[in-house]
């Protein structure tokens, strides 16, 4: 198996002070970060998928903004690509899938920001792709919903995501337990 992390959203409207800051934004992306220190010291392929908005209506991850910027805890190294998207699906329209294609991945690792939105439509359509995925649980965050005027809690958010993913779609476990048997799994 030929394994590739892929850092998705880890942007700094995100984090406290953002535009869109999420639920324990730093726990989630310090665990990515154990993931990330892994696959360097590995050599095994890092990719960063940033997400820039062009509906500046979005309020949030705007081209030119401190906010859209990738944050300095998961800071790409040079030789680490980044990928740019304007919709959720980290593979639509940013060449991800070809580059995957093209070294022969066969197994993603993904950490990143928002469980709901970009994690969700990444992780599904990696599987349609036919790439056997492995979803970091605590190196994931989502924020609170709002449906029918309730406040459903981002915890709940985010674990009725991992439940409902876990089995068909990922292999789901905290950062601790991919650490601990990386080695069977990459």
């Amino acid at each position: 198996m030929k394994s590739a992390l892929i850092l998705v959203d880890i942007q700094n409207d995100y984090f406290e002070g953002g535009k869109s800051e999420l639920n324990h934004p730093i726990e989630a992306t310090n665990n990515a970060k154990a993931i990330l220190n892994f696959f360097r010291e590995k050599n095994l392929p890092v990719f960063h998928v940033q997400h820039i908005n062009l509906d500046n209506k979005a309020g949030f991850l705007l081209q030119g903004s401190i906010g859209v910027e990738i944050n300095s805890l998961v800071t790409p190294n040079k030789d680490e690509k980044v990928f740019i998207k304007h919709v959720p699906n980290s593979f639509f329209d940013t060449g991800l899938a070809k580059t995957i294609s093209d070294n022969n991945i066969n197994h993603i690792v993904v950490c990143g920001m928002m469980t709901h939105m970009c994690i969700d439509t990444t992780v599904r359509y990696a599987k349609d792709l036919g790439l056997a995925v492995t979803l970091i649980e605590d190196a994931c965050t989502t924020k609170d919903l709002i449906w029918k005027g309730d406040t459903i809690p981002a915890k709940i958010v985010h674990a009725t995501y991992m439940a409902s993913v876990h089995g068909m779609f990922a292999d789901v476990m905290t950062a601790e337990k991919f650490l601990e048997s990386s080695n069977i799994i990459c």
